[in-house]
């Protein structure tokens, strides 16, 4: 909710922002039944309109459906089916990134601050 989250500055002027987590475990993204990873973010009016994405072992990419997500100012959850991230191997996961502009095609763009919580794996709801 904002105490403890991981805050995040931006700056896309030529280039793409992305922090990047490698994992140790959880590695296996298909134990317990899990389907969707989950996490939420808040960003301000103020921010430059951004692209937001989620990329898994640095090439299967999930972009936010809101072009302007990073102007997105009260907290949202973003959840991601898991079969989104074409290409990648679900039960070896390596690292998971969290990053604003056109994976692999930077371009001029602008800055902000995003916040993220409670990023994780869930089980669809029955």
């Amino acid at each position: 909710s904002g105490a403890q989250s991981m805050p995040y500055t931006y700056d896309n002027n030529l280039k793409t922002s992305e922090a990047t987590m490698t994992l140790v475990y959880p590695r296996d993204w298909t134990e317990e039944g899990v389907t969707m990873l989950s996490l939420w973010f808040r960003g301000d009016a103020a921010n430059a309109a951004e692209r937001m994405y989620v990329a898994l072992n640095g090439n299967a990419v999930v972009y936010h459906p809101n072009a302007n997500a990073t102007q997105t100012a009260t907290w949202t959850e973003w959840v991601i089916d898991l079969k989104a991230f074409q290409g990648v191997n679900l039960t070896n996961v390596n690292t998971v990134a969290i990053g604003f502009g056109t994976k692999g095609s930077p371009a001029a763009g602008g800055s902000g601050k995003m916040y993220f919580d409670d990023i994780r794996l869930i089980r669809p709801t029955p």
